[in-house]
């Protein structure tokens, strides 16, 4: 993911819950922020100095009237929960996750305070929304992908293979590796050819 994407991803999606009470007499506003990779990785700086630049133009400040709380859990199960637990108990106005290793923990926690997720597969399959267009519940977000058109990256693929029509799918053990094929239900066994979980996500 690009730098101009995320800044776009990030400041949109923190702003939606903080806008809505833009009207109100101006005082600091918290968000929470769990983060799916180390606070010394070499994206990580970068990233959130992206979600800082993404806020500014929508009025929000850290110092002025925003308090952003961080959390870098370092692709550790333990510390997404763990920190899961410490942003909640904080009540911030929203929180944002990254990733469904940051998702899950999060719903666990809080069913109230809103959530807004990016680079995460599938939150329909993992549960974490009602469905795309009416997500219901307190979280909305982001697709890493959008399965509807994984149906043509197989077709380019065999184009490009310039006749050679074998092939696979794989995909996670986590409930979505035959999303793929549920979302493209026009396209029979034949096209997709054999299929079969890979590593869990």
């Amino acid at each position: 993911m690009s730098r101009r994407e995320f800044i776009t991803l990030l400041g949109g999606a923190a702003a939606w819950p903080l806008a809505a009470r833009a009207q109100q007499a101006e005082r600091m506003r918290r968000v929470g922020v769990l983060m799916n990779i180390a606070e010394d990785d070499a994206q990580a700086q970068s990233r959130m100095e992206a979600f800082l630049h993404g806020l500014q133009p929508l009025g929000w400040t850290v110092g002025r009237n925003l308090q952003i709380d961080v959390r870098w859990a370092a692709a550790d199960a333990g510390l997404f929960r763990k920190y899961a637990t410490e942003l909640v108990a904080l009540e911030p106005e929203v929180i944002f996750a990254s990733t469904n290793s940051a998702v899950a923990p999060l719903q666990q926690a809080t069913r109230t305070l809103p959530i807004v997720f990016t680079i995460t597969v599938d939150p329909v399959g993992a549960g974490f929304v009602a469905s795309l267009a009416r997500p219901g519940g307190n979280t909305t977000g982001f697709l890493l992908y959008e399965y509807s058109i994984s149906g043509k990256w197989l077709e380019l693929l065999k184009q490009i293979a310039q006749g050679d029509a074998s092939g696979g799918a794989s995909g996670p053990r986590n409930g979505s590796g035959d999303r793929p094929v549920r979302s493209n239900p026009g396209r029979g066994p034949a096209f997709w050819g054999r299929t079969q979980p890979g590593r869990r996500a």
